[in-house]
């Protein structure tokens, strides 16, 4: 596998803790950021100048006047949606404004103010008025509040006041001019009427003239009359109908006996057309039939009386029927003639009617001129009429138009700056932004800040958590409360050795400064302290620092015996831990710069193994120079040093990548440098350690009891060689 890959990133996934914990990492960037904010916030609110608002409320109402107009005109009971609005754009618009920069005379006051002494023109006085201008409609009511916002609370209800008027009247003279333009223009129409009427009564008298037209109904008959005499038509028209009306029951007659039997017809003339005569002629009938009955029953049917009496009923008989005849006949003439006078009545009527109507054909221009004549006038009258109910009505008081409910007032508190309310702002500002910094900065920072970016990112388990300034262990004792996390670290490092003859391991770190020979000096501690026979090797040529922390020379060391101008024993010199040894750097000559990668180097490791349960090497950054490859590649283990919030990811990730390259067994990581204060999340694996031996020591401190620890800082470090 090629060491300069890496493992592919894995999801992180933040709890809260995880924001929790910036915020503390960064609390120092979010209250300077939320003090500057809060303090900017407070000195800008209380520097700016100070604005007063003063209302006027009032009440709107459509064009209509106190009281019912006689022309009925009323707009209140008409419902429209954009009337509120359209007042608002009126009393801002310059109509308005107008009288009210003339009225207070602004363009010569604002000039002072904003022009030096200069007099504005009117435009910019306007805009200024409209910026000071602020409109509020009041909800489901026809109420305006208008507002205006000054330096001076007086001026700002005095312009308050002023817009109100001037819309009042604005609105009071605009009815006032619609209702006289519309009196003039009904008045003009009702002088170029009267032209026309009187063009139009000469027609009509030309026209009666020219065709002799009698009209003594006079002007209000507006149709012809007709010429025929009324009673005569009555007349006529009643013998018309009284003559149609016996006809018509003289034919029913006739139609009804022409329909019968001649039996029936016998028995019926008496009821239908009575006759005298035939009366006569069926009462001796009768008499004869009875005579001729009684003959017949007394003498016998052979009886020449009898035969007389039969005679005579036939002779009778025969007479009967002859007068029937001669009523029917006289029924008949009866119906024509009454026939012939109907229709003699009705040519008279009709030819009476067609005189007439020719006569007002002739005459039809005269009554249809006469007609238009008839509605000019009305129409005259009609004019004059609303003439004089306008003028009535642009006489009625209209007060309802606009109503000042509420003049406007001076206030005395300002309505800004507001202060509460700006310092409220600029908390909440300055929190979030310094929040929002505090979170930029931690997403710019890319360095190591957990144990799970080190174990995503570098794909090594973590042997250790070393907190933030920590000492010399040798020097504060093994009852330190930091002593715990290196033993913690001497613990992983042992169950991660695949086997136990493994027993030399190099230090190394990507950056300097990420306190490796802190790590490496104390981790020696530890083991020495448990029994074991350790040796630490400063392999730092070129800036050593172990020797400065045991506060002993450096002119002797690992140059000089890989020099071989000393011998091992020479070279190591002992600690006050005696189990604990020590080899300085040396001064190392610039023309041995590769002085690490020589057989000698090989050949003291060896010999340094099997000498001691333990040997530790100090080495370089090995981002710098190539001693800690070099280091990593001959000794057993490589344990990698990553300081907290110090480099990049990549850095670190590149260090491990190098060791790798070079054949180097890195077996973890361990993480220095911690501030157990502000990121709580390593508290579990040292917190509970440090606060447990800080409580031992109060009580021992307590009890009058010495400190442990070979004499706390004040102990002087005593180093003597070992051979």
């Amino acid at each position: 596998m090629d060491p300069l890959k890496t493992a592919p990133t894995q999801e992180n996934k933040l709890h809260f803790l995880d924001y929790w914990r910036i915020i503390r990492i960064r609390k120092t960037v979010i209250l300077a950021v939320f003090l500057l904010v809060v303090i900017t916030a407070t000195l800008v609110t209380y520097v700016l100048p100070k604005h007063y608002e003063s209302k006027a409320s009032i009440k709107v109402d459509r064009a209509s006047a106190d009281i019912a107009e006689m022309s009925g005109r009323s707009m209140s009971g008409i419902y429209d949606p954009y009337f509120i609005q359209t007042e608002f754009e009126a009393i801002r618009s310059e109509a308005v404004l107008t009288n009210v920069v003339n009225r207070l005379d602004l363009n010569k006051r604002w000039g002072d103010d904003y022009a030096g002494g200069q007099r504005l023109p009117l435009a910019k006085s306007l805009e200024i008025l409209r910026s000071h201008l602020d409109l509020r409609p009041v909800r489901n009511t026809m109420f305006i509040e208008i507002g205006v916002v000054m330096g001076k609370p007086g001026d700002a209800a005095e312009l308050a006041n002023a817009i109100a008027e001037a819309y009042r009247d604005h609105r009071l003279a605009e009815i006032q001019r619609q209702l006289e333009g519309g009196i003039r223009v009904l008045e003009q129409r009702f002088k170029d009427h009267q032209s026309e009427i009187k063009k139009v009564s000469d027609e009509v008298a030309d026209l009666r003239d020219q065709f002799q037209v009698s009209d003594p109904s006079g002007p209000s008959a507006l149709e012809p009359m007709s010429t025929l005499d009324y009673n005569t038509v009555s007349l006529l028209s009643g013998q018309l109908a009284q003559e149609q009306s016996a006809v018509d029951r003289e034919v029913k007659k006739l139609d009804t006996l022409n329909g019968m039997s001649p039996e029936d017809r016998l028995l019926a003339i008496p009821s239908v057309e009575p006759d005298p005569q035939l009366n006569e002629l069926n009462s001796q009938l009768n008499l004869a039939k009875q005579s001729l009955i009684k003959t017949a029953k007394d003498f016998g049917t052979n009886n020449p009386a009898y035969q007389s009496a039969v005679q005579l009923v036939d002779h009778l008989t025969i007479e009967v029927s002859n007068r029937v005849v001669g009523v029917m006949n006289g029924l008949k003439t009866r119906v024509l003639a009454q026939q012939q006078g109907v229709a003699s009545l009705s040519n008279r009527l009709a030819s009476a009617k067609s005189t007439d109507i020719a006569r007002a054909k002739v005459t039809r221009p005269y009554w249809e001129k006469k007609r238009e004549l008839d509605q000019l006038q009305t129409f005259q009258k009609f004019l004059d009429n609303r003439i004089q109910m306008e003028t009535v009505d642009k006489t009625l008081p209209r007060s309802a138009m606009v109503t000042i409910m509420t003049p406007a007032r001076p206030e005395d508190k300002p309505i800004s700056p507001k202060v509460t309310l700006n310092i409220i702002l600029g908390v909440i500002v300055g929190l979030v932004v310094g929040v929002g910094l505090a979170f930029f900065i931690e997403y710019l920072d890319t360095s190591v800040k957990t144990i799970d970016d080190v174990e995503r990112a570098l794909q090594a388990p973590v042997l250790g958590v070393i907190p933030q300034n920590v000492g010399l262990l040798m020097k504060e004792g093994a009852e330190s409360p930091h002593a715990e996390a290196y033993r913690v670290l001497r613990t992983n490092i042992l169950f991660s050795r695949k086997d136990e003859k493994l027993n030399c391991m190099a230090v190394v770190s990507a950056g300097a400064g990420e306190g490796k020979s802190t790590t490496v000096f104390n981790l020696a501690t530890i083991f020495a302290q448990s029994g074991s026979r350790v040796v630490v090797v400063d392999s730092d040529l070129r800036r050593p620092t172990l020797h400065k922390m045991l506060s002993v020379t450096n002119s002797i060391g690992l140059t000089n015996y890989l020099l071989k101008q000393n011998t091992l024993e020479e070279v190591i010199q002992t600690t006050p831990i005696p189990t604990l040894d020590f080899m300085a750097s040396g001064k190392l000559p610039s023309s041995s710069l590769g002085i690490l990668s020589s057989s000698q180097m090989k050949d003291l490791i060896n010999e340094l193994k099997n000498r001691y349960d333990f040997v530790f090497f100090d080495s370089p950054p090995i981002m710098g120079v190539s001693d800690a490859s070099i280091l990593a590649s001959e000794v057993a283990m490589t344990i990698q040093v990553i300081q907290y919030r110090r480099y990049p990811q990549p850095m670190n990730i590149r260090a491990k990548q190098m060791i790798e390259k070079v054949g180097g067994n890195l077996i973890g990581i361990v993480l220095n440098n911690i501030n157990m204060s502000q990121d709580e999340s390593y508290y579990y694996y040292s917190g509970y350690y440090h606060d447990y031996y800080y409580t031992r020591s109060e009580d021992s401190d307590d009890k009058g009891a010495p400190p442990q620890g070979g004499g706390g800082d004040q102990a002087k470090v005593e180093i003597k060689q070992k051979y």
